[in-house]
């Protein structure tokens, strides 16, 4: 393939800006090829383009979105959907799909978080590398999104986030940190925002310090689609190539390093790796790929993804003696099973809850009654709805009812006002609960909702999300048991929006957000001020039990361990558990979350079988970033090591003591006097000249009293002759450091 260097310099510019809204462009001996949205299955449109999932677009296998996925806490699962997917892109001449997103949930309102995985960096990392290795050995190229501080829609083309860097790095970094040094993808894409005042397209220190220079990052990076404002300083800064295409960019760059304001070669190396980007082309005879296989895929997965929350008295699985069914709620028959927006996927086919409870009820010799309760468009009279499905309910031996967000309600392009579900469904499951014998719960939607409101008046509550086209026949097998629940919350389900980390700060004001939680996002604010929410990270049931026992941990390495831990199933039917390790705090100089996750590994176990489970814990699991050396420290010191089935209910704990880093911080005459007097180095002479300068003062009572105050300033207010003296002293201590 022709060389970057081979070609004129209009040429190379035009390579930097598509040729439309999907493809890019093509010169001499290079060939353009297309990208398209593919988070969760492949968004090929066949007609007029646009980047809202307005237009058609040809089927394809919708999977479950990432925020099933996150649920799953499985990486195997998002690499086969992404060599799935792959296969459909390729057979429809696509070469790069846009996804997977791995932004932290930062707060539960965000329209988008159906398409993000977790509120943990490490779970959302962990499954965004495995889609990533999925889609490019299936041979399509990856794009992770969006990058980075992407974390509400509320003004997302603008808004300025201001997060410090400590918060940066430790929280909204390394999922990308991840993917990048451990599946390469093909491309990252910027993200509209700006992060400090600068477009994350315009940022160097985002697109080529950090991502190049410090992770080695060797792709491409796209902007996300309008996202360029200035195409001169998104070249600069390490951006490679800007979608759709910008009707003067090529001139403006070209005029740029005419003038001498951008350098050639930096033109040169970008236009290199749009080249470069054609190896992901797919041929003319792709094979057609097995949509038949693709739907059995989506439905195993969606199974995998959903978390049962509560199930009282063992009111699911149902069975023979559940007694007649009744199905309540207009979303059991008209399924919301995706997104909106730029993620939309034409589906191949769709597998209705109703349908599929009434097929397997059948099979059991139960009848099955149906009744709408409420209509999606809020059309129709709520009144006789409700009392048609309290009516069918109270002639059942259980009533499972479909409630949650519509498509209305929240999207890609807007972030939801409130927790709640509509008030009519509020309504609708209260007056259920009161007719019939027992009641289950199916949630349906992109993000967490209110519970309290309900919540002790039903027997069982399962959370589905988002599970994609075969998420009807999951969610039946689910509640009758051919499948067993095996997922775990990837984010917390609060009791009210006023206990959430950033209620006060999201979505921002005056074009900025603030986010003040800090590194407290998500279960870290929870476990560390002792807040319980409603269901924690990392909660699920099962239909069998499990016993976590005999924890084990070994210092293996520099600052490293290595975590052993048993697991059996002690209930009667097979089951998975996700066995979860936690640091708990953890020693040094900085302010340290209650909890972080730091390994997570899901087991498969038969009635009676016991495993044990080995993880390791890197040295980074310990690490905190360091903002005065601009590097991951270890604090030498103990650490808690904790195995959980949640961030808040914790089976085994136990302690190691690393060796850490020597944390030695260079002194000046801005260091405090505390500062002087316990460095590890300087600290001692320090000391006992602070003695002989006291003036008959005990020393610790006088660091009590000035240990805050910079030495320079201290030295500047001793009075007369005795200061002159105690100063000498303590010049002298200092000068001999």
């Amino acid at each position: 393939m022709t060389s970057a260097a081979d070609l004129s310099l209009e040429d190379r510019a035009r390579l930097l800006t598509g040729a439309d809204f999907w493809t890019t462009a093509a010169a001499p001996g290079v060939p353009s090829i297309v990208l398209t949205d593919g988070p969760h299955g492949v968004r090929r449109q066949i007609g007029a383009s646009d980047h809202l999932g307005l237009n058609a677009a040809a089927p394809a296998t919708c999977f479950p979105p990432a925020v099933a996925v996150g649920s799953s806490w499985n990486p195997e699962l998002a690499r086969c959907i992404g060599a799935a997917v792959a296969a459909e892109a390729r057979a429809l001449g696509v070469a790069v799909v846009l996804g997977p997103g791995v932004n932290i949930k930062r707060h539960p309102l965000c329209g988008r978080n159906f398409e993000y995985y977790s509120e943990d960096p490490l779970l959302a990392g962990a499954l965004g590398a495995a889609q990533v290795q999925g889609l490019q050995n299936g041979g399509a190229g990856a794009s992770v999104k969006h990058f980075a501080l992407n974390n509400q829609e509320t003004e997302r083309m603008r808004i300025s986030v201001d997060a410090d860097p400590r918060t940066v790095r430790e929280i909204y970094l390394p999922a990308f940190e991840t993917i990048i040094r451990e599946a390469a993808p093909a491309t990252v894409m910027c993200s509209y925002n700006r992060i400090g005042g600068v477009y994350a397209s315009e940022n160097p220190w985002l697109l080529t310090t950090v991502l190049r220079d410090e992770w080695g990052f060797g792709g491409l990076v796209v902007s996300d689609w309008g996202a360029v404002h200035d195409p001169v300083a998104s070249v600069r800064a390490g951006l490679d190539l800007e979608m759709p295409h910008g009707p003067h960019s090529t001139a403006k760059v070209v005029a740029a390093i005419e003038a001498g304001e951008l350098d050639e070669a930096v033109v040169t190396g970008a236009a290199q790796r749009v080249i470069d980007l054609a190896r992901w082309a797919p041929s003319d005879h792709e094979p057609a790929p097995d949509l038949g296989a693709h739907h059995a895929l989506a439905r195993e997965a969606a199974a995998e993804c959903a978390v049962l929350l509560r199930n009282e008295n063992a009111t699911l699985p149902l069975g023979t003696g559940s007694g007649p069914i009744a199905v309540i709620g207009e979303l059991a028959r008209t399924p919301r099973f995706q997104g909106g927006g730029s993620s939309h996927i034409n589906a191949t086919r769709v597998d209705v809850p109703l349908d599929e409870i009434s097929s397997q009820g059948a099979d059991l010799g139960l009848t099955v009654e149906f009744a709408a309760g409420y209509a999606l468009d809020d059309e129709g009279d709520a009144e006789s709805l409700r009392a048609e499905a309290v009516a069918t309910a109270g002639r059942s031996g259980v009533a499972v009812v479909f409630a949650g967000l519509t498509e209305s309600e929240e999207s890609e392009g807007f972030d939801r006002p409130d927790l709640a579900i509509a008030p009519r469904q509020v309504e609708l499951v209260r007056a259920v609960a009161a007719a019939a014998p027992r009641t289950v719960v199916v949630l349906v939607g992109g993000g967490v909702v209110e519970l309290e409101s309900w919540h002790d008046e039903v027997d069982a509550i399962l959370e589905t999300f988002l599970l994609g086209q075969g998420g009807g026949a999951a969610v039946a097998d689910l509640l009758f048991g051919r499948a067993e629940p095996s997922g775990r919350l990837a984010e917390t389900i609060p009791h009210r929006l006023e206990e959430t980390p950033a209620f006060g700060t999201f979505p921002g004001e005056l074009g900025t957000v603030r986010y003040g939680e800090g590194l407290l996002v998500g279960y870290r604010w929870y476990t560390t001020r002792g807040i319980a929410p409603r269901y924690p990270f990392g909660h699920g049931l099962s239909y069998t039990d499990f016993a976590v026992d005999d924890l084990a941990v070994q210092v293996t390495g520099t600052d490293s361990a290595t975590a052993t831990v048993r697991v059996t199933n002690t209930g009667s039917r097979a089951g998975s558990h996700v066995v979860q390790l936690y640091i708990g705090g953890g020693p040094g100089p900085v302010f340290r979350p209650r909890r972080s996750l730091a390994a997570f590994r899901k087991v498969a176990l038969e009635p009676g079988e016991s495993t044990t489970v080995t993880l390791d814990l890197p040295r980074r699991a310990f690490a905190f970033w360091d903002v005065r050396r601009g590097d991951w420290v270890v604090a030498p010191g103990p650490y808690l090591v904790e195995a959980g089935r949640s961030s808040s209910d914790i089976d085994a704990a136990a302690e190691i003591v690393l060796d850490g880093d020597t944390i030695v911080e260079a002194l000046d005459m801005d260091s405090t006097i505390t500062e002087w007097a316990s460095h590890p180095v300087a600290g001692e002479g320090f000391r006992a000249a602070l003695a002989g300068a006291a003036g008959g003062m005990p020393a610790d009572q006088l660091l009590e009293l000035a240990g805050s105050m910079p030495l320079g300033k201290a030295l500047d207010m001793l009075p007369g002759p005795a200061g002159d003296e105690a100063r000498a002293r303590l010049e002298a201590a200092v000068a001999a450091q």
